[in-house]
């Protein structure tokens, strides 16, 4: 049996008893530290392609990046989701809830989708396509023409959402998810209803537009935004990875959120110039009570073109060390399509920043290869579960 060849390892967490948990394929498994396998499942009767993010949640659920198997639209195909359901499953693996994007959010919100580069589509890197976007003509031909699969487009059945993480909140019962190809990070309850969003305001319609965060300054004075572009130094973040709520510096209604915001479409387009594209780490404070947002702290923009990550990433904070640990993933990956000359020779920097630094106290280059997220792990945790 060789169950590792079955799919990409992706979302590797490590749980509160110092295990591995993570996604491939049609499964999800968790190991300890030694390689013992604790649970090696495949995804419950009905869903499909784990990929990219999980989350072990305190109560013990695991909450599942997946897709619906066969999903009946309101025109009546029937098709395969891409990247858009999280579900819910307990200690024992039985589905006990489950959040369908489709049915929750806007599918056909197709701002950030037309000003994707189309040679730089998560796990879709294609150089041929480098600086291309969509027009609004080459969406609506897609559902003319039955086009459904893993591509960028709008609708249940294309990658319009690409969530690629999930993070569970108990305070208020409710998962915070990155949808890359909405450029929005978006907390929902378990009445399945939006709680905020935080993204450019452009394209979201009816109680949608009610639910986008303010942007304001440290003082809580709004900042004003036009064009998916604000003053103050405020940015949102663009195909972003990793949303991540940081627990330690939250309390009541005011939560701090931390993300990769890998850059591409910023400002809901492409720059003149392909090396304008540049890469952030970035952690915002969001009071949900007035659903405001305060940029509190970033890192990347200052290294510019050099760290662009057009796909993939990480940015993390450690409690231990008080930190910010940016993993940029795949610089140099982009070639043409990041504005890269020659072979494209991919090498990723891990990089820990003091929080509140712009200068990293630790700095490792890795060559000619990349992974799709890196972290550093507890072994006292590991070995120690006890402690």
């Amino acid at each position: 049996d060789q169950p590792y060849k079955a799919g990409i390892m992706m979302g590797f967490e490590q749980t509160a008893d110092g295990g591995l948990l993570f996604g491939y394929g049609q499964r999800y498994a968790k190991y300890d530290m030694t390689g013992r396998e604790i649970f090696n499942r495949r995804l419950p009767m009905g869903y499909a392609d784990y990929s990219h993010g999980l989350d072990a949640a305190q109560n013990g659920h695991i909450f599942l990046r997946v897709s619906a198997a066969d999903h009946r639209r309101l025109d009546g195909k029937r098709v395969h989701t891409v990247r858009d359901v999280i579900a819910e499953v307990d200690q024992d693996g039985r589905v006990v809830d489950e959040f369908r994007l489709f049915e929750i959010l806007d599918p056909y919100r197709d701002n950030v989708i037309k000003a994707l580069d189309q040679g730089a589509v998560c796990l879709n890197i294609d150089a041929s396509q480098a600086g291309k976007t969509l027009s609004a003509d080459e969406l609506a031909a897609m559902d003319k023409n039955d086009r459904f699969g893993d591509i960028a487009g709008v609708g249940a059945g294309r990658n319009w959402a690409h969530v690629n993480s999930v993070d569970y909140d108990p305070t208020d019962d409710s998962i915070i998810i990155s949808s890359r190809h909405q450029s929005a990070i978006i907390k929902i309850g378990r009445d399945k209803k939006v709680k905020w969003i935080l993204s450019a305001p452009e394209g979201w319609k009816g109680d949608f537009a009610k639910k986008v965060l303010q942007p304001v300054d440290q003082n809580g004075k709004a900042l004003k935004c036009e064009d998916s572009k604000c003053e103050g130094g405020f940015d949102w973040t663009w195909t972003q990875h990793t949303a991540w709520r940081v627990d330690s510096k939250s309390s009541g209604d005011v939560i701090y959120v931390s993300a990769f915001d890998n850059g591409d479409a910023r400002g809901m387009e492409q720059p003149a110039l392909a090396d304008e594209k540049f890469t952030r780490g970035v952690m915002y404070k969001i009071d949900q009570k007035k659903m405001t947002v305060e940029q509190v702290y970033e890192v990347g923009r200052k290294e510019g073109h050099a760290y662009y990550s057009p796909v993939t990433g990480l940015a993390r904070y450690m409690d231990d060390k008080d930190s910010f640990v940016v993993y940029y993933s795949t610089s140099g990956l982009s070639g043409p399509s990041g504005g890269m000359k020659g072979p494209i020779k991919p090498h990723p920097y891990l990089a820990e920043y003091k929080f509140g630094s712009a200068d990293p106290a630790v700095l490792m280059r890795f060559e000619n290869t990349m992974g799709y997220q890196a972290w550093p792990f507890d072994v006292q945790k590991a070995f120690n579960p006890q402690k």
